[in-house]
Formats: structure tokens, C-alpha cells, sequence
């Protein structure tokens, strides 16, 4: 069995993401840690929009360990500090994530593990 979709068109989608993933019993899955915007030397970069570009590619590289890629991902949940920086959120995201979307949240929050941090992605995948 694949990895099957839900978006009953009784229930509203706001926006890229899809309402339900069912995953079939013999995928492997994979959970990763939460992502923030740290370069390969541990340097946290200055603005959302590069942390949040760093944090998707930091992803990519953890799924290409597994043999995997955006395209496996069945669940993302975002963490960001700021309402601002729901669009450009959005819009990074979209640069890595295609149809079909993945299960997703995305949440406020009043600060994260480095007050210097503005976004942290938990993502869960499957094969």
C-alpha cells in the first residue's frame, strides 16, 4: 500500500498542506530532531529568511542519510517566534515542499532554545 492523502472537501484546507497522511505498516519511518538555522560550523544565521533556508536544507540532508527526501516527509510542525513571519515561513517552505503536502502545523511561540533563533521544523518522513 502507498502513502495515502486525505483532504475531504467537507473539511476546509487553508492552505499547503494536507489534512490527513496514512502511512501503510511496513514504511520506515523517520523523526527528526527539530531544525533550526545552524550552518555546518555551528554558526546561527542572522535573519528568518536565512535561518529558514538553512533549516529546510539542513532537513535535506538529514533525509539524504536515510536514502530519502522532501518527498518522503508526512508530517512538518514549525515553530516560529514571531507572526510576522508566517509568510515568509510559508514562502520558504514552499521552496522545498511540492504536491502532495505533507501534514503540517505551524506554531507561535514566545522564544525558542537560543533567543537568537526565529524558527525551529520538527519533520517526520516515510519509505
Amino acid at each position: 500500500m502507498a502513502i495515502k492523502f486525505h483532504n475531504p472537501k467537507s473539511v476546509a484546507l487553508t492552505g499547503k498542506y494536507s489534512l490527513g497522511v496514512e502511512v501503510p505498516s511496513d514504511a520506515r519511518l523517520l523523526f527528526l530532531a527539530g531544525q533550526v538555522g545552524y550552518d555546518s560550523k555551528g554558526r546561527l544565521a542572522p535573519s528568518f529568511e536565512k535561518q529558514c533556508d538553512l533549516t529546510w536544507k539542513n532537513i535535506g540532508q538529514i533525509l539524504k542519510s536515510a536514502g530519502m527526501g522532501y518527498g518522503n516527509i508526512v508530517r512538518v510542525t514549525g515553530f516560529i517566534t514571531d507572526s510576522r513571519f508566517i509568510a515568509p515561513y510559508r514562502d520558504a517552505r514552499a521552496k522545498f515542499l511540492k504536491s502532495p503536502y505533507p501534514a503540517a502545523t505551524l506554531i507561535v511561540v514566545s522564544g525558542l532554545a537560543d533567543p537568537g533563533m526565529f524558527v525551529e521544523v520538527e519533520v517526520v518522513a516515510a519509505k
